[in-house]
């Protein structure tokens, strides 16, 4: 029988989150009794633990979602308060609830400030050229765009911010920063030239290809790191916020001009724009949360591969006020 480990280590991602710590030696038991029953047990116990991780990771974004669905069912017709106030409002109270309640730090709430402002401006702009437009009337906009929608691009970096700590992100080959924050500027640049010149995404495309195609994200979902291509996890994540953009246009939210008569499908040309702004996000939540180099985990001379596992988290083999980060 495999030997039981110990129980929840003092650096889990998850225990550092004041909200989950009461619930981490819950648990541990549950892990335990899971591994004493064989590999199977622990890989199905490690994929759940995977799912709350990321369902946890979506809470800002998966609440406005919601209550998108929840309104555009049920919203009761002739009140005051117009529908697209609502969610403003509620999508305050959710941001200041998120802080109150610790599931988010200052620092990650700076980052997704920035970003619903970069994604009110372009979305200023965009309304104006006619890309989208935002169907039912409200008090709290700014020109055509109600105050709302700056929180669904906020939501975007509050998912990035919160699982690169839950699953205490390591990387190798990762982009250097001062690449990517030009890559981004120059995305967020384009979105407002294309109109105008040349739309360069296919150039952009490749440029993010190039940097991101060498990178390596290590993710930790139980004791051990798991490894993804960086490239493929952020067009995974762009597939899921498609798939939020079809709920958010389906309950009228905003609509894009071929739905103007009736709900069809956003086009994947949108995925394309996602994945692009995808990449500002990254950046932004990149440039607070300091991108770690990964190391294989310390195994004593003679440890045999489990206790390498039980040996915790890697260790630095370099000096400690350096360990870990990466060249700027």
């Amino acid at each position: 029988m495999p030997a039981t480990l110990p129980g929840p280590r003092p650096d889990s991602a998850a225990r550092l989150w004041a909200p989950l710590a009461r619930f981490s030696a819950l648990e541990a038991r549950l892990g335990d009794g899971a591994r004493a029953r064989g590999p199977v047990a622990a890989g199905l116990y490690e994929l759940l633990r995977f799912g709350v991780k990321q369902g946890w990771a979506c809470l800002f974004g998966g609440a406005l979602c919601g209550l998108m669905i929840v309104t555009y069912l049920a919203y009761p017709a002739g009140v005051t308060l117009a529908r697209y106030d609502c969610l403003t409002l509620a999508a305050v109270a959710i941001q200041v609830a998120m802080l109150a309640l610790r599931l988010e730090t200052w620092e990650e709430a700076r980052v997704i400030l920035v970003f619903h402002l970069v994604g009110t401006a372009m979305e200023l702009y965009k309304t104006q050229m006619g890309s989208w437009l935002y169907p039912e009337p409200s008090w709290l906009r700014l020109g055509g765009v109600p105050l709302f929608s700056g929180f669904l691009y906020a939501s975007v970096g509050s998912y990035l911010a919160r699982v690169w700590r839950l699953f205490d992100f390591r990387f190798t080959r990762h982009p250097p920063l001062p690449a990517l924050v030009i890559l981004s500027l120059a995305i967020y640049l384009n979105f407002f030239t294309q109109h105008v010149v040349t739309d360069l995404r296919l150039v952009l495309f490749a440029a993010a290809a190039a940097l991101f195609g060498p990178a390596i994200v290590h993710f930790r979902v139980w004791r051990v790191h798991r490894r993804m291509p960086l490239l493929l996890g952020l067009v995974l994540v762009t597939l899921f916020i498609w798939i939020a953009e079809n709920i958010g246009t389906a309950t009228r939210g905003w609509i894009y001009p071929h739905q103007a008569a009736g709900w069809a499908a956003v086009s994947p040309q949108k995925f394309g724009s996602w994945f692009l702004l995808m990449i500002i996000s990254y950046t932004l939540v990149a440039l607070v949360s300091r991108p770690k180099v990964f190391s294989k985990p310390f195994a004593p001379a003679g440890a045999t591969p489990s206790a390498a596992i039980d040996a915790g988290p890697a260790r630095p083999t370099s000096p400690p006020a350096t360990a870990g980060s990466l060249p700027e």
